[in-house]
This record gives C-alpha cells, structure tokens and sequence, in this order.
C-alpha cells in the first residue's frame, strides 16, 4: 500500500434514518488529484465536509499523514485542509474588503507578520490572475469567475496541503470554467497541493483528475485511473454515467 497524503477509512455518516456516507474509503495520493464523481445525492458534498471538518463521521477515520484527525480538530488542522466551495460567497464575507478577507486568514493562521500583510495579499491576487486593485472592493464588485479565483486565493493564503474543490466550476460558463481548471492545476504543481475535486461533470472530472472515484448511494462503486475509467469502466454504473454524456466538453486536459 502506498503512503496517501489523506487516508478516508469506513467513514459513515447518517441523518436519522437516511445513510448519507456508507463505509466510505479512499486514499489522495501525494500531489495529485482524485476526481470524485457521482450523481446528486450521491454523497460527495457530505464526503468533503468530513475531511474538511465541518461534519464528524459517525463511524471511521480520516488521517493526514499517519496523524489522525479527531472529531475537534486543532487550528494547525484546520488549515491543513481547505476547501472551496461551489459558491464562493459562502466563504467570502459580503461586508469586507477582499484585503480584510485575505488578511484575517494570514493573521488568524499566523501566515505572516502584520507588516508584512499587504503584500502578502498582493502576491496572493497576482496568483489567481487578479489585479491588486481589488483589495479595497467587495465581492458582489466582481463577477462570479473573478469571485471564485478570490475564494480560491482564500483557500490557499493558509499554505493547506490538501484542497478540496466541491463543485467549484458548476456555477460557471464553459470558457471561464476552462481558465479555473488550468489556475487549479498550475497551483497544484507549484505549490504541491493535493487535490479532492467532486463534480457531477465528466467533462471537469477528466480535466482536472489523475484518478476518478464514482459514488453512488453513499458509496465508492469504483476507483480508477483516468485513463481506464473513461476507457472502460469498470461497473456498470460507471458505463452509465458516460453513455450519458452526449459529447466530452472541450475543456482542455493536463
């Protein structure tokens, strides 16, 4: 068994009687990205606030490393694991600037001394293809792409290790999808992130995964690498799922 950057072992969750997660285990390989895939209801968003620590499994582990992450995570924990979600208002705070969304990260995380904030700030806009120009605005000044690249710069201010990327493109037209995927690549490479990115969308999933996971039901139903699962899948599920797509989007790949 290989060492995984984020080991996924058994986790369960459930709302009363319905079984959201059911047994679920998976392992992110260091420095690449495991496409996660599956119809909605499936389980995928629950999945990535489990590893992300916003909900506690009922049942089963999630490790980083060898260390395994309790049901209380520490603050070093926390910004180990960041995640960006589909809409990035729901981690951009409509009342700040995009310099006081950036800033309390560094300083609540103790990223970088105060005085060296601002450029800080700076550098992490010029990352995500934005201007400095936008630190004193709000989010509702940009446009749904601009917003998601800031939620993004977000996630990475904190220096994480593991990203995970619930449906961040969905909201999007397919050209600025296209120029969020290859920001989400270059950042892995540089940066050497390891990615959990979930789409109900083939056309992303093959862009940006090196492995894909199918999840249906609450549960993994098949892990492939890219190349074979949207060769020959294994299950039939996974059959059904391309079948369904009528044509591959022209997102450009790795």
């Amino acid at each position: 068994m290989t060492d995984a950057a984020l080991r996924i072992d058994n986790v369960t969750v459930s709302y009363g009687p319905f079984v959201a997660l059911d047994r679920v285990s998976l392992d992110l390989e260091p420095h690449k990205t495991l496409g996660l895939v599956g119809e909605s209801g499936s389980g995928k968003s629950t999945l990535a606030r489990v590893v992300a620590g916003l909900i506690p499994p009922d049942e089963g582990r999630v490790l980083l490393g060898a260390e395994e992450l309790g049901k209380r995570r520490t603050r070093e924990q926390h910004k180990r694991i960041q995640l960006v979600f589909q809409n990035p208002d729901a981690s951009l705070n409509p009342r700040h600037t995009i310099r006081r969304i950036l800033g309390e990260a560094l300083l609540f995380h103790k990223i970088v001394d105060r005085s060296k904030v601002a450029d800080r700030c700076k550098e992490l806009l010029a990352r995500v293809r934005i201007d400095e120009t936008a630190l004193d605005r709000y989010p509702h000044e940009f446009s749904g792409g601009q917003r998601q690249r800031i939620a993004i710069a977000r996630a990475i201010a904190v220096e994480p290790s593991i990203l995970i990327a619930d449906e961040p493109t969905s909201a999007l037209d397919v050209s600025v999808q296209a120029s969020v995927l290859e920001l989400l690549n270059e950042l892995k490479s540089e940066l050497r992130l390891t990615m959990l990115f979930i789409s109900h969308d083939l056309g992303v999933i093959h862009a940006i995964s090196d492995t894909v996971a199918v999840m249906r039901k609450g549960r993994v139903v098949e892990i492939s690498p890219k190349e074979i699962f949207f060769a020959r899948p294994e299950t039939s599920y996974g059959y059904e799922l391309l079948s369904a797509v009528p044509k591959m989007p022209l997102i450009p790949t790795k």
